[in-house]
């Protein structure tokens, strides 16, 4: 393994929770990151007591989509949304540059409990669609690319949309689990993400047969391209990932890779952190309020004469007054 330029058996120091690692295995033609989550992820599942297995499902889609939001640079969003008819109705992971993720589900209790704490993504989900939205700010362009859902897992929806919107070979692998700490029951995630991008032009032509009628006097290949041996050679490897390792505290993403692919070299670049962090504010807040009628936010008022808002991703309680709401709203450019 090396990390930047210096070659050795494993990294002097090694990464630990809350933090992406990039990696490259360039004898396979191969990038990636692995992603580990420790107290950021316990602190998302655990300020909402959620059942395990809403819990573990939410702890697949953070790790997902930070291992897709890393990719982005300095500043921008990625989010994961899911919009569907099973007992998690929907689930939303926002992962904001460079370090910032929080996440949030709705679901019915009852159909939750009576599928069991091990119940399959795939039946807590239901029928309807993925979106992963990426934000990179007012000067780019919105990007959306949609999966439909109709009963398969989370990993299984994030090969279709790499399928069908990057058309990239691309494996991923997610874990999550509760596990004993220092005599505390503490959540952990985990995931890796590799993909194939050879720089041979031979093998992109490989990959990206042209359609149409062939040249006269040329026979027309029907069926899929060979894959690639380096390819084959790295679904292998990551196919022997068990999901233990993905999310010991024993076993650092260095070590894991070290273990995947040392026989053929693999580069590791510099982790970068990850942190539970929300975006709610109180000019957020204002802002959302802005955009209901004066009679909406009359209906807004409690019993107690104020205006409380909820955040669904922090649970943090917002108080306010009618009174100073309307002096804002009035006060505001364009009121």
């Amino acid at each position: 393994m090396s990390s930047g330029h210096a070659p050795t058996s494993l990294p002097a120091l090694e990464g630990g929770d809350d933090a992406v690692l990039p990696f490259a295995v360039e004898a396979l033609d191969l990038r990636g990151r692995a992603v580990r989550l420790g107290p950021s992820i316990d602190t998302i599942l655990r300020r909402h007591g959620y059942p395990d297995a809403v819990a573990r499902l939410i702890g697949e889609a953070a790790a997902l989509t930070v291992l897709l939001g890393a990719s982005l640079k300095l500043e921008g969003r990625f989010q994961l949304q899911t919009k569907t008819d099973g007992p998690v109705n929907m689930l939303v992971v926002d992962f904001e540059a460079p370090d910032r993720v929080r996440a949030t589900a709705r679901f019915e209790a009852e159909p939750v409990a009576a599928l069991g704490p091990k119940a399959r993504a795939a039946d807590l989900m239901g029928r309807g669609h993925l979106a992963m939205t990426i934000d990179q700010g007012p000067t780019q362009s919105r990007y959306q690319g949609v999966v439909a859902l109709e009963g398969q897992s989370l990993e299984e929806a994030a090969h279709q949309y790499f399928r069908q919107s990057e058309q990239i070979p691309t494996l991923v692998r997610l874990a999550v689990a509760e596990q004993m700490e220092s005599g505390e029951s503490r959540w952990r995630a985990g995931g890796l993400l590799v993909q194939f991008l050879p720089t041979s032009p031979d093998r992109m032509r490989q990959a990206d047969l042209p359609p149409g009628d062939a040249p006269e006097g040329h026979e027309i290949l029907t069926g899929a391209p060979a894959e690639d041996d380096a390819w084959t050679e790295a679904r292998s490897l990551v196919g022997t990932v068990e999901d233990h390792e993905l999310i010991d505290p024993a076993v650092s993403s260095e070590r894991l890779l070290y273990r995947l692919f040392h026989e053929r070299g693999v580069r590791v670049f510099d982790a970068q952190s990850v942190v539970e962090r929300c975006r709610c504010s109180q000019e957020r807040v204002m802002g959302m309020i802005r955009s209901f009628s004066a009679e909406e936010r009359r209906d807004m008022v409690a019993d107690d004469g104020t205006i409380a808002i909820t955040c669904e991703f922090c649970s943090r309680r917002y108080v306010l007054d009618p009174a100073e709401v309307e002096r804002e709203i009035a006060a505001a450019p364009g009121a």
